[in-house]
């Protein structure tokens, strides 16, 4: 099978070296597909199969959930595993998964893969995790748009990942500029608070929006920065007329968030004045249970943290089969367990 482009051996382990110029400490591409992120019991591992010359044994390997959720991170998966001998079986992305359902298969030599049980477990483990947390999100919200606004919260190696699995979990757009086009789509956003605070006036601040930005970009104006929300959607809407097409409500925890009464106070005051095409987007400390209590009100959802912070779904690997004899852990049933809907994808 010729010499393993990863890692394989504790003497190389021992090799890596850091270079003191080294400016992040996420890993490259590189290093992940070369093992360095790998739990090195792995690579002892290898190394204890090469002495009982058993490295090359055929092995079946399945990856199960702890909980349901959805299927995200397959793409990576396929990349990580792109030069080793093996055949895969998975679900497709986007698609739900139930409790302890084989989500994912492989088939080949232990030493073809082995060393890359570490990021593997973890690139499907995070990637349904947001993914199922912007899920649960437009499930809450009924149809209506919602938006990821995570990158913030999460480390910036990791943010263009957390955003496209939330695209991949039904969310409708994001902000974060990597994120939203590695999902097939272009970044979406307005005005942050602080070039409001700068100009001094949101009015200013929403004319100049309007006279730069291309036509493309929808016209959505924050109005909780110096004045009433109801007080300043109404001004924003006068000067901007028809080609305003919302305003957000960003209402910080101090003042009480953004709560139902206040949506129906400004979209109340809006259609009054005859805005009534203008739509209300809300964001802020929001979660399935606050969008459900919004949805009848609120046009979009702009969700952060809840996306960003949603916990891993844990994954096991377990093998089921060595050298083509069924086989398990305790606890565990022996030899592959059928899943029509895995597909194979190498």
């Amino acid at each position: 099978m010729g010499e393993k482009s990863w890692i394989s051996t504790l003497e190389e382990v021992e090799k890596v070296k850091i270079s003191p110029d080294r400016r992040f400490f996420s890993a490259t591409p590189e290093e992940i597909k070369q093992g360095y992120t790998t739990d090195v019991y792995f690579v002892t591992a290898q190394e204890i199969l090469r002495y009982l010359h058993l490295d090359s044994t055929s092995v079946v390997a399945e990856v199960f959930p702890r909980k349901a959720g959805i299927m995200c991170g397959v793409q990576e998966v396929i990349e990580l595993l792109r030069e080793s001998e093996v055949e895969v079986w998975s679900l497709e992305e986007g698609e739900w998964f139930e409790t302890k359902e084989v989500v994912l298969r492989i088939k080949g030599p232990y030493s073809e893969f082995g060393v890359f049980e570490t990021p593997l477990l973890g690139i499907l483990a995070h990637s349904a995790g947001w993914a199922t947390a912007a899920w649960e999100c437009k499930q809450a919200a009924e149809g209506k748009t919602v938006l990821c606004f995570g990158a913030r919260h999460v480390h910036p190696a990791v943010a263009p990942v957390m955003e496209r699995s939330a695209l991949i979990g039904g969310a409708d757009g994001s902000a974060c500029i990597l994120g939203a086009k590695l999902g097939g789509k272009e970044p979406g956003g307005t005005i942050p608070h602080a070039a409001i605070l700068i100009v001094g006036d949101t009015v200013v601040a929403a004319r100049a929006f309007e006279e730069i930005v291309p036509s493309e970009v929808a016209r959505v104006i924050l109005v909780d920065t110096f004045k009433d929300e109801a007080e300043e959607s109404l001004r924003v809407a006068q000067v901007l007329q028809n080609r305003l097409d919302g305003v957000r409500l960003d209402t910080p925890e101090e003042r009480g968030g953004v709560t139902l009464p206040l949506v129906r106070e400004v979209r109340a005051r809006l259609d009054q004045a005859g805005f009534a095409g203008v739509k209300i987007v809300v964001s802020g400390g929001l979660n399935p249970g606050k969008i459900a209590s919004l949805q009848k009100e609120v046009d979009v959802f702009g969700v952060g943290s809840y996306i960003s912070g949603a916990k891993p779904i844990d994954m096991t690997m377990d093998l089921k089969e060595v050298a083509d004899q069924k086989i398990a852990k305790r606890g565990r049933i022996p030899g592959v367990v059928p899943n029509p809907r895995l597909i194979k994808i190498k």
